[in-house]
């Protein structure tokens, strides 16, 4: 009796782990297959929890500004110097840039030059942090209802920060330019006289410094070099600032980023939209394509009428002399009618 109880607890107890573990199998069945199903319930989730996630999050930050604020104290003085020096530097490069602006606006007319696209910004706050569904993933309190939609670059103060992949009515999942599944084209801005911008696509690898892959492989790099988003495919808009170029001690290339994605609180979702070009007539192509007006058409000009030569006018021409056995044979007819 004592052995069937033991034998009857023993069954009993390991029925729900044989469920726990079907259930599992299940799960990740269905993860696999339908991982689009996943991510809708994700982004519903998350949008159910912003408000707990903001609320959970204000004193965390409010503490973390105030342990960063004691350290900063002594250094109060020396910055506001070096603020006022780079205050007086930036007014320098502001005029120069306004003088710049409006000589480049009046090529633009000169040229007829197409101006660039127009390019709007919603305001986000970063409100969680997550390791799914990417390594490295930012939760952003703005969704469809503020214009927020995927593929738009995320950026700070200092650069780009990632793109937005996903995207519900309050919130966004953001991927960072650091994560291995980042991949996006870039121009390198060598430096002067070492071959110009230099085209290659920017990959995360899941560390602090993405690599790089050049598009032409005998293009050399050097330390410091600007990389920027080149703006291919239409997807992310061209000159965003992006890092500068390091080397590793095996001669590969990467960059260091001027965001500091771990730090960002405050950033910016760049609404970038190209409006379809339309191409002119085939009859005005030339025309239009200069930028000038198409001239009417004008008729043919027809030739003027020419006059008629006036005929010549009809000679009589004078009787020619008879020959003489012509008159003789004449008169001697005229003596026979005589008779």
């Amino acid at each position: 009796m004592a052995n069937a109880w033991k034998i009857a607890r023993k069954s009993n107890a390991q029925l729900p782990l044989v469920i726990v573990i079907a259930l599992a199998i299940v799960l990740v069945l269905l993860g696999k297959a339908q991982s689009g199903l996943l991510d809708k319930a994700r982004v519903h989730v998350t949008d159910l929890m912003a408000p707990v996630l903001q609320k959970v999050r204000a004193p965390v930050a409010g503490f973390d500004r105030f342990v960063g604020s004691i350290d900063q104290i002594f250094s109060v003085y020396e910055q506001n110097l070096k603020l006022k020096e780079e205050n007086a530097r930036l007014r320098q490069w502001r005029n120069a840039a306004v003088v710049l602006q409006g000589r480049v606006g009046r090529y633009q007319a000169l040229l007829h030059a197409v101006p660039d696209p127009k390019m709007n910004a919603v305001l986000a706050q970063v409100i969680g942090r997550a390791n799914r569904p990417f390594l490295q993933t930012m939760i952003l309190n703005a969704g469809r209802q503020n214009h927020a939609l995927p593929g738009q670059a995320v950026v700070d103060a200092r650069g780009m920060i990632g793109r937005i992949y996903l995207t519900g009515q309050r919130t966004s999942w953001v991927i960072l330019l650091t994560d291995l599944n980042s991949r996006i084209p870039v121009i390198i801005s060598t430096s002067a006289g070492h071959g110009g911008n230099v085209q290659a696509m920017m990959t995360g690898d899941n560390s602090a410094y993405p690599t790089l892959d050049m598009v032409s492989r005998t293009v050399t790099l050097h330390e410091g070099d600007q990389v920027t988003s080149s703006g291919d495919g239409g997807l992310l808009p061209s000159g965003l600032p992006i890092g500068m170029v390091v080397s590793d001690r095996g001669g590969g290339w990467h960059v260091a980023l001027l965001a500091d994605p771990g730090a960002s609180q405050d950033v910016e979702i760049l609404n970038f939209s190209k409006p379809p070009e339309t191409p002119p007539a085939t009859a005005q192509l030339p025309v239009e394509a200069a930028g000038l007006k198409p001239q009417p058409l004008q008729p043919p000009a027809q030739p003027a009428p020419v006059a008629a030569a006036p005929a010549p006018a009809k000679t009589v021409s004078a009787p020619k002399p008879a020959a003489p056995e012509t008159a003789a044979s004449d008169a001697a007819s005229a003596e026979d009618l005589d008779r």
